[in-house]
Order: structure tokens, then C-alpha cells, then sequence
């Protein structure tokens, strides 16, 4: 476990939180240098994350081989509980909070294409979001799964191309010509292959650890996505992010050991499906009783942060090892009375 990476995920996880919480309490409108580039530039926080998920997908499994059925499954119980969990609370909120939250609208078709992962045109009329709007990116990862199930019908040499041939299928052939929706022709899919490139990367052990170079990339990186829109996503974000991810593993040594940089990078999805729920709430208190938004603000991080460690050790952990071990322990009977 590269604890650089897990410090990266919760950082990018926290830049996502602030991003949001300028769009849910300012309409996208900020004043001073920082509310700014929350506003313009903090959704970057999930190109990194697609890059770590290219990453850690191809680093967990490039050794093993593994039956696709059993990828997905371990997948799907890794994500989808506390995915279908706040969805379901975001979704009982829109019902509760309507006449509170007017741009936020609530239907069943949306609602149950959510769960599904299956984009669709979200009832308030804001384009292709799930019922919890952060979802979207899970539909790109979901993809992104089923994709790469496909690599362990081949030879360990050949799976970097096949997985590279079917994303390039899928967003310029299928979504490129209208066979399937238009949402999955966005080249931010391709940050996945970025993070699979610094795995081999790392697995060949080129990364060399550092302090002055790293920081130096890190910061270059950074100044680039000030200065770049994200009109061309893969390249003006996606490959700086992929830069940040580098160099954070060049500074390997220093994050080595940090108990609690690993806690938040586990905790770091449920930051990101838990934090609007948080964020709404937070909004209808400031409504109501005319608060401060960043005297809110500080109000809501703890509870994010709290909640995502509960939501981490009670649903995503305990669910997950749970569902495993249960079809572990189906595939070692079928096994035994194969072999019996």
C-alpha cells in the first residue's frame, strides 16, 4: 500500500468537498484567489482520481489471474453499498427538502438509472447526473471495470493493449458515432490509462524517490491546471494530474508510515458520495437561520470527515469482507464437491 497515494486520494477527495460546497452555497460565484480556484478548478480532484483508480486496478491485479466474474463481483461489493446507501438518503432528501432546493429534482426513471450506473438526463434539466450528482464519475469507473474484466480472457503481455483497444472502442467508435450514450465520448475515460502507465512505471521500478524534483513537478502541475481550462480534459488536467500522482510516489519515504494519512485515503470514498448530502443539510441550516456559509462550513468537515470513517469501517469494510467471504466460501464448496 503506497500511503503517498492514499494521501492523494484524501486530498483529492477534500478539493472535490470544496468545490461543492462554492457550487452549493455560492452558485459558483467567489470572490479572492482561493474561493476561485475552488470554483474553476477543484473538480480536478476527480481527474486524479481516475488516475489512482488506473493505478491501483492494474497494480492489485497485474500479478494475478483471475476469472472476470470474480473481478467484477469484488468490484461491485466494493463500491455499490454505500453507492446505492446515499443515493437512496439523496434521494429521500430531494422528496423531503423539494420546496427548499428548487434546482434539485428528483425522478423515479433518473433514480433507478442511477443505481443501475446507466446515464441519463437528470430531471432538473442540468444534463447526464445520477440522483446523487457526484455518481456520474462512478458510471465512468463502472465502465472502466467491466472493461478491464475483459483482460484476464488474455495473456498478462497483452492486457495493457486490450484494455487501451476497448476504451478507444468504446469512446470513439460506439459513443462516437451515437450507439451508445454520448456521455461515455468524454476523453477523461482515458485518465484510467494514465494511471495504468505509472503502475508499469512503478512496477519496473523507474520511480526513483526524491524530495526536490517531485515537489518541483508537483508544483509545474498544479500551475498548469491554474492556467488550462478543462475544455480539453485528458490533456489540459488529466495529464498534470498524472503528474501530480507521479511525483507523490517519488515522495514515497515521506508519507511512509502515516497511520493516519492511510485512514483518510480509506476513508476518501464515502468523503465523496457522503459530502453533498452533508453540504445540502448544511445549506437548509444557513437558510433558515441565516448562518454564516462558512461558519457552516467548518460545522459540516467534521461531520463529513466523522461520517466517512464510520461509513468507511461499517459499509465499505465490513459489507465488503463480508460479501468475499461469502463467495469465497461458495467457490471453495463448489470446489470441494468438484473435486470429491
Amino acid at each position: 500500500m503506497l500511503i503517498s497515494v492514499q494521501a492523494l486520494r484524501a486530498f483529492a477527495a477534500w478539493v472535490v468537498v470544496c468545490h461543492h460546497f462554492m457550487q452549493i452555497f455560492f452558485d459558483f460565484k467567489a470572490s479572492g484567489p482561493i474561493g476561485e480556484f475552488f470554483v474553476s478548478k477543484g473538480a480536478v480532484g476527480v481527474d486524479i482520481f481516475f488516475v489512482i483508480s488506473g493505478l491501483v486496478i492494474y497494480l492489485s491485479t497485474c500479478e494475478r489471474d483471475i476469472p472476470a466474474s470474480r473481478f467484477i463481483a469484488y468490484r461491485l461489493f466494493r463500491i455499490v453499498p454505500a453507492y446505492w446507501l446515499y443515493t437512496l438518503a439523496m434521494g429521500l432528501l430531494l422528496l423531503w427538502a423539494a420546496p427548499w432546493l428548487p434546482h434539485q429534482v428528483i425522478g423515479w426513471q433518473n433514480f433507478l438509472l442511477s443505481l443501475a450506473f446507466i446515464p441519463s438526463e437528470n430531471p432538473g434539466g442540468y444534463g447526464l447526473y445520477p440522483t446523487l450528482n457526484v455518481g456520474w464519475t462512478l458510471n465512468y469507473e463502472m465502465l472502466f471495470y467491466v472493461l478491464f474484466s475483459l483482460v484476464f480472457l488474455f495473456e498478462r503481455r497483452h492486457r495493457v493493449l486490450i484494455i487501451a483497444s476497448a476504451l478507444f472502442v468504446v469512446t470513439e467508435v460506439l459513443a462516437g458515432t451515437g450507439l451508445i450514450s454520448r456521455f461515455y465520448g468524454n476523453d477523461i475515460i482515458y485518465e484510467f490509462l494514465l494511471g495504468i502507465a505509472i503502475a508499469m512505471i512503478y512496477q519496473r521500478g523507474w520511480i526513483r524517490q526524491a524530495v526536490w524534483l517531485p515537489l518541483a513537478g508537483i508544483v509545474a502541475a498544479l500551475m498548469l491546471i491554474q492556467h488550462l481550462d478543462n475544455s480539453q480534459r485528458l490533456l489540459n488536467w488529466g495529464l498534470p494530474s498524472a503528474l501530480i500522482v507521479l511525483c507523490c510516489i517519488s515522495l514515497e519515504p515521506l508519507f511512509r508510515g502515516s497511520k493516519l494519512l492511510k485512514v483518510l485515503g480509506d476513508c476518501s470514498y464515502s468523503v465523496y458520495l457522503l459530502h453533498v448530502l452533508v453540504l445540502y443539510g448544511g445549506l437548509l441550516v444557513a437558510q433558515r437561520y441565516g448562518l454564516d456559509p462558512y461558519l457552516v462550513f467548518a460545522f459540516c468537515v467534521p461531520v463529513i470527515a466523522i461520517g466517512a470513517w464510520i461509513s468507511y469501517e461499517w459499509i465499505e469494510k465490513g459489507l465488503y469482507v463480508r460479501m468475499k467471504g461469502w463467495l469465497d466460501a461458495r467457490r471453495a464448496a463448489r470446489r470441494s464437491v468438484a473435486l470429491s
